[in-house]
Order: structure tokens, then sequence, then C-alpha cells
């Protein structure tokens, strides 16, 4: 058991189950960075080795009652468990500690609705809550359902907690049909995207590798990227422009290790955002150790995985290159060679990574040379519109001479211009 002394903010232990073969350290170190973000104070932990959960209090009898010495000794206000527990498992170490108990998925919860802004994600983050919610519902009610039902029971206490939950399951299945409609419209908002032909790039990673600073440094932008987990929950995209063509960036919710499957599956909308891409840059952080940041990357493709993004065309970027000595940088080559190395904040590499991306989209686009007489100007208002560079314009007494590269999708619209067929150099 460690006791850490504080007398900030609220004071939360946490107790965990140490398994075989797992990385506590770097899971506590999580936990407590999920603490601060929910601004609580971590003020002790207390590990148990074991293979499971003990069913029905989770820890062992003796551990638990350590426990109870310990939360005493701090004076804790919250207990945070480093697990999913089972309703009973809580209503167990809520009895006998009399203290709120939460897990890591409610915590987790708590740090998504602070940080929910569009209506979505605060829909979103609702049926999360409810679902999570329901199987343990209790309130004032629970001394009645202590009883067990039977003569006796039979009375208010009951037929409220009865109305709550079917409260609770009506609010799901309308909270599931909002989504479904907003759903329907950010397919319609995407699919207007690709109608416009620009290459979209989504950005995912674990939460805290700076996703959100390089969609700013690319795009201009001014998201907010301060450094905590989870700071950037809703998505957000921004366009920019290389070479005379503009990119869709978008940033998503970063990822963490443990992520409850309910919130992969309350947050699929969302995350179809990484789904909507035509490439997806996987942002690491360059700075941390090798085997962190291993830990780090297998987190985010399973989840990749989960929602049916792994096959998904995919470049490495390595962010925080300027917090790498020259030596790493070398090592970093070695181990990871097809990866990308920049810096959001020294922009040290962003030319590379913005020259790599239009070289990945360059075998959609096709070079044409058109003759748009005078009195077509609307088709020269399109073609800029397409985002097309243009490497050469020329104005003759015939129309406008016009050199550029097109998508292919859009090349039989402008056939009835082109000056030559075949191929033509741009």
């Amino acid at each position: 058991m460690h006791v850490i002394r504080s007398n900030e903010l609220e004071r939360a232990f946490v107790a965990a189950i140490a398994r075989p073969n797992q990385r506590i350290e770097a899971d506590l170190a999580e936990i407590f960075e999920l603490l601060r973000t929910a601004q609580c104070n971590p003020v002790g932990e207390l590990l148990q080795k074991r293979d499971q959960p003990e069913l029905k209090t989770y820890l062992g009898s003796g551990k638990v009652d350590e426990l109870e010495e310990a939360l005493r000794a701090v004076d804790a206000e919250v207990l945070v468990i480093d697990d999913e527990l089972t309703p009973s498992q809580q209503r167990y170490l809520e009895n006998r500690f009399k203290i709120r108990v939460i897990d890591r998925t409610a915590l987790i919860l708590d740090i998504f609705a602070a940080h929910a802004h569009s209506a979505e994600g605060k829909l979103q983050v609702e049926l999360a809550q409810l679902e999570y919610q329901l199987p343990r519902m209790r309130g004032m009610w629970q001394h009645l359902e202590r009883l067990g039902g039977g003569v006796g029971t039979r009375g208010p206490g009951e037929s409220q907690l009865e109305t709550d939950r079917r409260l609770a399951r009506d609010r799901i299945t309308a909270l599931r049909r909002k989504l479904k409609e907003t759903g329907k419209r950010r397919r319609l908002q995407r699919q207007r995207r690709m109608e416009g032909i620009v290459p979209t790039v989504s950005l995912a990673g674990y939460t805290n590798v700076g996703k959100s600073s390089l969609l700013n440094a690319l795009t201009g932008a001014e998201v907010s990227s301060a450094n905590r987990l989870f700071e950037t929950l809703d998505p957000t995209t921004r366009r920019y422009t290389h070479v005379g063509r503009e990119y869709t960036l978008t940033d998503t919710v970063g990822f963490i290790r443990k992520l409850p499957h309910g919130l992969v599956e309350a947050f699929a909308s969302t995350l179809e955002e990484t789904l909507s891409g035509d490439l997806i840059l996987h942002v690491v952080d360059a700075s941390l150790p090798e085997e962190e940041r291993d830990v780090q990357m297998r987190a985010v493709d399973d989840v990749l995985e989960q929602i049916g993004a792994g096959e998904l065309p995919r470049m490495t970027v390595l962010n925080k290159i300027d917090l790498v000595s020259a030596e790493d940088r070398e090592r970093l080559r070695n181990r990871l060679p097809d990866a990308i190395q920049v810096s959001s904040h020294s922009r040290e590499g962003l030319d590379e990574l913005e020259i790599i991306i239009a070289e990945h989209f360059a075998g959609r686009f096709e070079p044409v040379e058109l003759l748009v007489p005078h009195s077509e100007g609307a088709v020269l208002s399109s073609l800029y519109a397409l985002g097309a560079p243009i490497s050469q314009r020329e104005d003759t007494a015939e129309g406008v001479r016009i050199r550029a590269r097109l998508p292919k999708a859009e090349r039989d619209r402008y056939e009835r211009f082109a000056v030559t067929t075949g191929e033509i150099v741009a």
C-alpha cells in the first residue's frame, strides 16, 4: 500500500488487482492522470496480486480489511477501482466503506461528460451513462429492494424503483433514436465532402500525443490542445491547402488502454469520423520510452480494429520529435523506418508530412489540358472549386487554356473542353 499526502481537491484512493504479466505501473500512471483530469487528487493506492477479482468483494477479504484501514487513515472521499466492477461488487464496497465507489468506466464517463460540447457528444455521454447506471439503480429505495419482494414489500418503494428503471429504458431508446438521426446527418455531411473530391485525412492516436496540436499546426486552427486526457472529445474538422489543393483534416477522440467496450460502442458515431478518412495518420508520442510507446500503439490498433478501420490506409507520425535526442531519433528510424518524424511545436517535418500526404493521393488525379471558352465562366469556377492545382493558365482569343490535375471521377465532366486526349504532362 502506498499513501500520498495531499489536501487539494477531492481525495481519491485507488485500488486495483495486479494480474500476471500486467504492466501495473503504466496502468496506475494512467488512472492517476485520469483522476487529475477529473479534478481529483489521488491520496493513496492499494494493489493485490491475483489472477481474477473476487466474485463478490473484488479484493480478497484480507485486502478488504487493509483497504478499510487505509481509507480511514487518509480520509478518502471516493474509492476508485481501476477495473470494471459488477453492480454487486460496487454495492458491497459502498456498504462496507460508506463512501462513494466508482470504477474505471464511471471515471472515464465523468471526464467525457465534462469534455463533450457538441449536441451529439452530449447525447452519446448521456446514453453511455444511462446504460452504465441502469443495472446499478437502487437509490433511496434500496432498503425495500433488499427485502427481495413478496408479502409486505409490494409498495411505493418497489414501484418507484421500477418506474425509475422504466424511465431510464425509455430515455435510452429515445437517445438511440436521436443518435441514429444525427448519424444520418453526419453521413450526409461526409458524402458531401466526398462529392467535393477533397481528400480526407483522419488523425488517430492515444490521448495526449498531440493530435490537436498537429491539427492546429497544419491548418492554422485554434483547437484546444491543453495537456489533459480527452481534451478533444468531439471530432473537429478543418481544411488546409498544399500546392493549390485542399485537404480535409479531422481530429478524433484520443484512445487509452482498457477502453471499456461499451464506450467504444456508445461513441461509434464519433469514431466513424476515423472511418470516413481516405487516410489515417496514427499520431504517436516520440518522446515516450519505447515500451510505453509500443503499448499505446497497440491500444490504438486494437480500437481501430474494433470500429472496422483496421484495413484503411495508415501512416505513422512520430510527434514531439523536438523532445528526442539525435541518438534516439536514429533508433526510431531503425525501429519504425516508415514513420514520419515531426514536431507540431517547432514545425519540424511538417513540410515533409504535407508532401507525403499529397503523394499518397496523387494517384487519384489525372493531368488534363483544357480550352474553356470565355462564355463558360461557370466552368472555370467549378474547376477552382474542385481544389485542383492549376499548373498553368493562359488567356487566349479562343478562351482560357488550362493545365491541371483533375480527380479521375471528374475528368469525363470536362472532356468536351479537352485540347488533346491521352497522356498530357501537366
